[in-house]
């Protein structure tokens, strides 16, 4: 693999972001808080309704938290007016995030209300950049507009409209990239990927937090320890399963991209590809939040749905993004996600505990696998090496 990134020469060439800022970051602590909320809204009445309210909910946040990206990636918060309107779509996002409990019930306008804000904030942040991106936004700002009047009409509006307005926003997201010409808009390859790659991680420590709060009051038990530590273990595949290789490889695959290929390119594998992956991650956590207290007991239905179905849906997304940025071998997590749905019924049928941990050894042993045909092949990053495998292996 090539170490020089073509995409991140360019970047520093235009004079782009080419790291992350602590207001960036600063910005995801409410990440954290919405993915948190989501994953209690489905914990709190498990089913396919709050599957469905999760992934309606999520589908719409999850747009324009993703156009914040685009916006911070080409509009620097090197100001104070900036940072003032960041910070001001902050707080958008956490009055939308406190409005997750009863966004089907009674907190629908709040939603609604708060996702106008956002959308306001970042329209009016892009249009006044004199940036490349005014340009951009003014074709896909008026898409933006009617997903949250339709979003801000459906929290006027108790019962199935709701449902049905929701989802024709969702839908009005998904399809405005492709009613629309994307030029206008910049991707700075390596701060667009860094940027992407830390809602992973923001993601990934809810389900961290998920074994904490399971376990509140719980005694420190021994079989608890061992319980704790399966749960850890399956987190830790799934970061190794997009960082040990596919992080870099997406960041490379995009940056070889040709300036005007770049922007559709980007919407699918790391917009469109990344609502599965962290749906996947918000329904993951859900199932440890409802199994790890209780591993020795057979677990619900729902819950052991949620446990493997979580991780499934993680590598469909894992797919769609090989696929979308022409990297290796799709097809392995199409077939890993076949195979660790199939470990849900252990938990209905066993113990929960024993769910978790065939989940791990099935989940685990197609990622490394795959990491060996990787190698094989001549595929190299900052985590994975021939030597780093041949580390991994017990001596004979």
């Amino acid at each position: 693999m090539n170490s020089e990134n073509p995409g991140a020469v360019e970047d520093a060439a235009e004079g782009g972001q080419l790291r992350a800022s602590t207001l960036e970051l600063f910005f995801d602590l409410v990440f954290v808080f919405t993915i948190t909320q989501l994953t209690h809204a489905f914990t709190h009445h498990p089913g396919w309704a709050a599957l469905g309210q999760v992934a309606l909910m999520f589908g719409v946040i999850w747009w324009m938290y993703a156009g914040y990206v685009w916006l911070t990636n080409e509009v620097a918060p090197d100001s104070s007016g900036r940072r003032t309107w960041l910070l001001i779509g902050m707080f958008g996002f956490f009055v939308l995030a406190l409005s997750i409990p009863g966004a089907f019930t009674g907190s629908g306008l709040a939603f609604g209300l708060a996702y106008m804000l956002i959308t306001i904030v970042h329209a009016l942040m892009f249009a006044t950049s004199g940036t490349d991106g005014a340009a951009g936004i003014r074709r896909i700002g008026p898409f933006n507009a009617l997903s949250a009047g339709l979003v801000l009409a459906g929290g006027c509006i108790h019962g199935w409209p709701r449902y049905l307005l929701w989802a024709l926003a969702l839908g009005v997201q998904i399809l405005s990239p492709y009613l629309v010409h994307g030029g206008g808009f910049v991707v700075r390859v390596s701060h667009f990927c860094e940027r992407h790659g830390l809602v992973i991680i923001v993601a990934l420590g809810e389900s961290v937090v998920a074994i904490g709060t399971g376990l509140a009051g719980q005694d420190i038990t021994i079989g608890m320890v061992a319980t704790v530590a399966l749960g850890l273990t399956l987190v830790y595949v799934l970061w190794w399963a997009f960082f040990g290789l596919d992080d870099e490889r997406g960041e490379h695959a995009l940056g070889a991209l040709p300036t005007a290929e770049r922007t559709q390119a980007a919407v699918a594998g790391y917009d469109y590809a990344f609502y599965l992956l962290l749906v996947g991650i918000i329904m993951t956590a859900a199932g440890i939040s409802m199994t790890i207290a209780h591993g020795h007991e057979a677990a619900s239905k729902a819950a052991a749905l949620a446990l493997s179905g979580g991780v499934a849906l993680y590598f469909v997304g894992q797919a769609c993004f090989r696929q979308v940025l022409g990297l290796p071998r799709p097809w392995v997590r199409l077939i890993a996600a076949v195979a660790v749905m199939a470990t849900a019924p252990i938990g209905m049928a066993w113990v929960a505990w024993g769910q978790l941990i065939v989940l791990v050894v099935v989940g685990y042993g197609f990622v490394i696998a795959d990491d060996l045909m990787s190698i094989r092949e001549g595929g190299a990053g900052k985590y994975l090496s021939r030597s780093t495998i041949v580390a991994r292996r017990p001596r004979e």
